[in-house]
C-alpha cells in the first residue's frame, strides 16, 4: 500500500516545492527558532531570524512560527528553500506528450528527474512545472540523473494514483538498451555472458540503505530483482570501441537494477562510474554519458482503457552502427 504524502500548506514557488522539517518535542532549546539555528548552524542566525520575523516558515496549518513559539507546539515546520546558484545543465528535456493527466518526456543524459543535491532547479521537474505553469506536475516514476529516455508525470492530483497503481501493480512494460564493452571472450557463434546462454535471465538480490550510494548485493537472500537481457548486436562504435548493444526487459524496478546486473554479467555499462567498481568522483564527462536507455513505455490506459505506447528519439553514442 503506497503512503499518502502529507499536505504542504505552502505552495510550490517558482518549480520548486516547500522543504518540510520535522522538531523535536524536547530538548535543550526552549524554542523552535533556537532549534533551527542551532540545527542550521552554518547559516546567519540573523538571516535565519528575518525568516521567522517574515512569517517565511510556517506549521501545519499555516500559521506562521515567531521567534517564541515554544519548542513542542508543532511537530513540523515548512519553508521554501534560498535556491543556490547552479550551472545549467546543457541539455534539454523532450515534450513527446501531454494532455490533462498526463506528460511524457525525453530527458537527457545528466539531467536529474527531481530536485537533490546540488541539483533544484536544473531538475526535470522544475523544468517543466516552470515551462508548462503547473505546480501540481508530480513525476509518477523516475530516471538516475545518469540514464537518459522516457519519463512520466502526473499532470493533476485527481487521477495521479490510477497512473502510479500500474507502476506500484507492475503493470507497465518497461524496455531499456545499452551499450557495454564487448567481452574478450565473445564468440558470436556460441555467444554466452558469465558462462550463461543468451538471452539471460539475471535475478539476485538488491538491497538499496539510506546513506549509501551504492545498493548492496546479497547472494545469500531470496533474488528480489529480474532482468532478461537480450544482445540486439555488437560492433565498433563511432569512437572506435568494440562494444555490445543489448536490450533490457526488468520485470522489477529495483534501484540500480540494470547497471548491477550487467555489471554481474562482466558487461558493465559504458560511462558507469558506480558499477561494477566506485571510482572518484569527477565533473559530468560530457562525452561519455551513461550509455544506458529508457527505451519503451507500454501500459493500458486506466482512465481510457486504450493502450499506450511511448518511444524514445534519443539513441546511444556508443551503439554500434550496425545494430
Amino acid at each position: 500500500m503506497s503512503c499518502v504524502p502529507m499536505p504542504s500548506p505552502l505552495p510550490v514557488k517558482n518549480g520548486v516545492g516547500p522543504t518540510r522539517l520535522r522538531v523535536p518535542e524536547s530538548g535543550p532549546w526552549t524554542t523552535i527558532a533556537e532549534y533551527i539555528v542551532a540545527r542550521f548552524d552554518h547559516l546567519d542566525a540573523a538571516t535565519l531570524h528575518r525568516r521567522f520575523d517574515a512569517g517565511e516558515i510556517v506549521g501545519m496549518d499555516g500559521s506562521p512560527i515567531r521567534r517564541g513559539t515554544a519548542l513542542g507546539v508543532h511537530k513540523f515546520v515548512w519553508y521554501h528553500r534560498d535556491l543556490p546558484a547552479e550551472d545549467p545543465v546543457p541539455f534539454h528535456e523532450e515534450i513527446l506528450y501531454r494532455d490533462d493527466d498526463l506528460v511524457v518526456i525525453d530527458k537527457p543524459h545528466f539531467l536529474p528527474t527531481t530536485p537533490g543535491g546540488r541539483y533544484l532547479r536544473e531538475s526535470a521537474l522544475v523544468r517543466l512545472r516552470n515551462r508548462l505553469d503547473n505546480p501540481d506536475l508530480t513525476p509518477i516514476h523516475r530516471l538516475d540523473r545518469a540514464t537518459a529516455g522516457l519519463v512520466m508525470f502526473s499532470a493533476r492530483p485527481a487521477t495521479r494514483g490510477a497512473y502510479q497503481s500500474l507502476f506500484e501493480k507492475r503493470r507497465v512494460t518497461k524496455v531499456y538498451e545499452a551499450v557495454s564493452a564487448l567481452p574478450s571472450e565473445w564468440d558470436p557463434d556460441a555467444p554466452t555472458l558469465a558462462g550463461r546462454d543468451v538471452p539471460v535471465v539475471y535475478r539476485n538480490h538488491i538491497e538499496a540503505r539510506r546513506g549509501e550510494l551504492r545498493v548492496l548485493v546479497d547472494d545469500s537472500r531470496e533474488p528480489n530483482s529480474e532482468t532478461t537481457i537480450v544482445v540486439r548486436g555488437t560492433g565498433v562504435s563511432a569512437s572506435g570501441h568494440a562494444v555490445l548493444h543489448t536490450i533490457l526487459r526488468p520485470s522489477t524496478g529495483r534501484m540500480h537494477q540494470l547497471r548491477v546486473h550487467l555489471a554481474a554479467l562482466g558487461i558493465g555499462i559504458m560511462g558507469d562510474r558506480w558499477y561494477p567498481d566506485l571510482l572518484p568522483e569527477t565533473p559530468d564527462d560530457h562525452s561519455l554519458p551513461l550509455q544506458l536507455l529508457a527505451r519503451e513505455l507500454e501500459f493500458t490506459d486506466p482512465l481510457s482503457g486504450a493502450p499506450r505506447r511511448f518511444v524514445t528519439r534519443r539513441t546511444l553514442s556508443e551503439a554500434p552502427a550496425s545494430s
